[in-house]
């Protein structure tokens, strides 16, 4: 898959985009500490995610390239399981490897942003791996905040790896 990527669409994810997205999660998975993870998934896992995830009342957006290929998906849900929480959301974004760098991330972020607002979300939080400069840079394109770093919280690849948290208000409530 190479697609090119001048115009991106935005859509919310059906399950016949479930191998695409599992192509692009396993990835992440294997080659990147975007995902903290160590264990692939199959298609039926990601449909029941994308499922499970509608059903709670989140987005899974994903973006098509203009050849109508699926090259990355967004989602976001709850950062806290509780109340007090419910209205500080935390997102996931992941872009095809041969699809990144070319504003499809930018795509998913900006229409997430955009739901979140509109579903009155008041912070969004993203936790990234402190050696992710790329999304580091892409977050504060979007006007996120770094908000904290937690040193040596997590491992992959036989290594411990810092978590920077970042964070966008939403809004100018005062009040929920």
């Amino acid at each position: 898959m190479k697609p090119e990527v001048s115009m991106v669409k935005i859509g919310t994810a059906v399950e016949s985009d479930a191998a695409v997205i599992t192509e692009i999660y396993n990835d992440a998975v294997q080659n990147t500490t975007a995902i903290w993870n160590e264990k692939t998934v199959d298609i039926g896992n990601r449909i029941q995610w994308i499922r499970d995830r509608q059903a709670a009342g989140f987005p899974v957006l994903v973006a098509v390239s203009e050849a109508g290929e699926t090259i990355g998906y967004a989602s976001y849900g709850d950062w806290r399981p509780w109340d007090g929480y419910r209205h500080t959301v935390e997102h996931s974004v992941y872009v095809h490897k041969d699809a990144r760098g070319h504003g499809a991330g930018l795509a998913l972020m900006s229409a997430l942003i955009e739901h979140a607002r509109k579903h009155g979300k008041h912070v969004m939080v993203a936790g990234i791996e402190s050696g992710n400069r790329a999304s580091i840079a892409l977050h504060e394109k979007l006007g996120f905040k770094q908000s904290g770093q937690l040193h040596e919280v997590g491992m992959k690849f036989g290594r411990w790896l810092d978590l920077t948290f970042m964070q966008l208000k939403l809004d100018t409530r005062e009040r929920p």
